[in-house]
């Protein structure tokens, strides 16, 4: 076979499928995304990502293990330390990473909030894990009076700051942002990234817009999309990709609002010419049903993915390779609030598939961007290791 020419790679934001075997050392044993939202729903209707093979992986109540899977699979475990998204996406395109980054579960440091309030002439308000909901119904009507800033965090390491478009405009809420991001670029807070959470609307009535910003770290090396990029193929960012990433490495970014528009874009998408990578990030599994600790939405949003489906199939070309994976659970049954520990699945589809077959288990989600930067013919990154030969 030659090499695929366009490559589609969807990442279902914490859709894990079972404890890692590091899990305890994160507090995660137990933890299973994909298995206890399945026994919440007393079983997944989930007909079409049952075809690729997904309970081939490892039984999930109500998909059925295909007979004749349509695409090859396994299931991965991160490498990194960490369980974040920046971590998970950024090994994923061949990054190794030691460090993590920070949390803040009782707030940022009082020396941090401090300099905020200079740099901005803001006050802060809120500086602590809050969602993001719940922090404007509390915090929102105060804000609106005084014009002071609402921070908060989560578990993830993430500075967030809520503001309301009629009373900070939304360029000031950006500049702000970037003032909160220099100021936690260093080793002493290594904060992931910074947020930027406009909203609108009135107490008991306050809607965040789409014009949310992400402020990443840059990746600490370069990744399988620098070397695309450099090589002069395409690098298409949908959802929060390109943020993920601070733009290194990306050609072309399609701004997102939810996971159905997300899904729409990408269906559309299919549809261009283009040579090189396109990148989807869900992100709703993660931050409306994950985190919220949500079972019964998030079974319905992942069922929800599965009726799109077909639609992405499709449209596949002979010389197109389509990958499903996650980069880190959010089991909505386990305790608090954060990401979960555990392996992750991997489905590799292409169109001369007859009957998929299991694939060698994966021991770094880096395999995924060695196997990219494999077909494509740019230089490999030294984490992972190509399974392009095992699919063809």
């Amino acid at each position: 076979m030659k090499p695929f020419k366009r490559v589609f790679l969807i990442v279902l934001d914490s859709v894990g499928i079972g404890e890692a075997p590091d899990a305890e050392q994160f507090n995660d044993k137990g933890a299973d995304t994909l298995g206890h939202i399945a026994e919440h729903m007393n079983g997944l209707n989930m007909p079409n990502i049952a075809k690729l093979g997904l309970s081939n992986i490892r039984e999930i109540k109500g998909i059925e293990k295909a007979e004749q899977p349509q695409a090859h699979y396994t299931k991965m475990q991160e490498a990194s330390n960490g369980k974040d998204t920046m971590t998970g996406h950024w090994e994923i395109m061949g990054l190794h990473i030691e460090q993590p980054f920070q949390t803040f579960p009782d707030g940022f440091p009082e020396d941090l909030v401090k300099q905020l309030e200079e740099k901005t002439g803001r006050k802060i308000i809120g500086n602590k894990p809050a969602s993001g909901t719940e922090i404007l119904d509390e915090l929102g009507e105060e804000h609106m009076k005084t014009g002071d800033l609402i921070v908060y965090t989560s578990a993830d390491s993430v500075l967030q700051i809520a503001a309301h478009e009629e009373i900070i405009p939304i360029e000031e809420q950006y500049r702000i942002c970037e003032i909160a991001r220099d100021l936690t670029k260093n080793d002493q807070y290594m904060v992931g990234r910074v947020i930027a959470r406009p909203f609108i609307g009135q107490p008991g009535a306050f809607e965040r817009t789409s014009n949310r910003h992400d402020y990443a770290l840059k990746p600490f090396g370069r990744t399988v999309m620098n070397e695309l990029a450099d090589a002069s193929y395409d690098v298409i960012a949908l959802g929060k990709i390109s943020d993920i990433y601070d733009g290194e490495g990306v050609t072309e970014t399609i701004r997102t609002k939810d996971n159905a528009d997300g899904m729409e874009k990408f269906i559309q998408s299919m549809n261009k010419e283009f040579h090189g990578l396109n990148f989807l990030n869900l992100v709703d599994f993660d931050a409306k049903y994950g985190h919220r600790r949500d079972p019964q939405g998030y079974g319905e949003a992942l069922e929800a993915f599965d009726k799109r489906l077909p639609e992405m199939l499709d449209k596949l070309r002979k010389d197109d390779l389509f990958i499903i994976t996650a980069d880190h659970g959010n089991d909505p049954i386990h305790h608090g609030t954060d990401h979960t520990r555990e392996y992750v699945p991997l489905l590799v589809r292409h169109n001369q598939i007859v009957s998929g077959q299991q694939l060698d288990l994966r021991k770094t989600f880096a395999d995924i961007g060695a196997t990219i930067a494999d077909n494509f013919d740019v230089t490999i990154p030294s984490h992972g290791q190509s399974f392009l030969k095992d699919i063809k």
